[in-house]
């Protein structure tokens, strides 16, 4: 396993940084570990010390890398919702493109050989999803805010860190699992109001977007896996600059998933299209499933929870939640 000693985590306080800030500690015991926190931003793991500084101020970023100087950073602040980037853009592009500028010249300046784990995503590939499933070489071809201002951070960071340093692009297709309360996401969106449902607090009816689509999921729980044997094979990668698509190769549609999660309900719930939910015709694709063998043969990476385990546990969660917010109004 490469050595690390200082590890600075951006995100964590998040869905998946919450997942990733437990393996690390796990993983990398003796590091001195810190997780980047806005100014008054609440959460954060145990194992790490707060880091405190707005992404987008450059002043701030610069000084908090020359003072941590950390060896491995994993970047996965930035808007991470497609719907909400839709509706956002200034504030998308500002986070996604901007902070990881700010973040990725510090780390120039300061640590330049240092391992950079950027969560981009496979919404970078964009309009090409329509010849068929992708691998990294597929052409970027992004259509929308969200996937663009993704696309502009990878280039820069790979003309700002190589060659001195190690940039890992991730390019992780939709994610979902335990912990996933955002209702921006669509099986999220589900569950919880599958649990509002089964507590009676809500009449039985689903309100959803285009359920026609097709994605390929994962279980937060395999990315977080593939983000941990990358950072683990870092020193290994032929590259200064190497990509990786997570992705299990399957795409499913959303109708489908649904009928799943309906399945595991203790409640009869119907379905209702919600035009607020709809995307525009151009930005949504018929369907996205990626090729992960690369990221296969490299790291020898593969799902180890199948679709039904990360609904099942999503679900679970979701009834969680449901039960706490019931206590706290009691």
């Amino acid at each position: 396993m490469a050595a690390f000693e200082r590890i600075l985590v951006t995100g964590g306080a998040g869905f998946v940084g919450s997942h990733l800030c437990g393996a690390l500690a796990k993983a990398y015991p003796q590091a001195a570990r810190a997780m980047l926190l806005r100014p008054g931003e609440s959460g954060g793991h145990e194992g790490f010390a707060a880091a405190v500084a707005d992404l987008v101020d450059e002043a701030a970023i610069d000084a908090l890398i020359a003072r941590l100087r950390p060896d491995l950073i994993v970047h996965l602040a930035g808007q991470a919702s497609i719907g909400q980037a839709l509706h956002a853009a200034e504030l998308s592009w500002r986070v996604n493109f901007c902070g990881s500028f700010a973040l990725g010249a510090a780390v120039a300046h300061h640590c330049p050989t240092a391992t950079f784990l950027f969560a981009s995503t496979a919404a970078a590939y964009g309009a090409s999803f329509r010849d068929g499933m992708l691998s990294e070489d597929a052409p970027l071809r992004p259509v929308d805010v969200y996937s663009r201002s993704k696309v502009a951070a990878e280039s820069a960071l790979a003309d700002l860190l190589a060659p001195q340093g190690r940039l890992i692009v991730a390019r992780p297709v939709n994610h979902s699992g335990p912990g996933q309360r955002n209702r921006n996401f669509a099986l999220a969106s589900f569950a919880a109001q599958i649990a509002a449902i089964e507590s009676g607090r809500v009449a039985p009816l689903i309100k959803v977007g285009d359920l026609s689509k097709a994605r390929d999921f994962l279980d937060v729980r395999d990315v977080i896996d593939a983000y941990l044997r990358l950072i683990e094979k870092a020193p290994d990668l032929p590259a200064p600059v190497s990509i990786f698509n997570i992705a299990s190769g399957t795409a499913h549609r959303l109708e489908a998933l649904l009928d799943r999660l309906r399945g595991q309900s203790k409640a009869n719930v119907d379905v209702e299209v919600d035009p607020a939910l709809l995307r525009p015709g151009g930005s949504d694709l018929a369907s996205v499933a990626c090729d992960a063998t690369k990221l296969a043969e490299a790291t020898g990476w593969r799902p180890r929870h199948d679709i039904d385990d990360m609904l099942r546990a999503l679900l679970i969660d979701a009834r969680a939640a449901e039960a706490q917010a019931a206590l706290a109004s009691s």
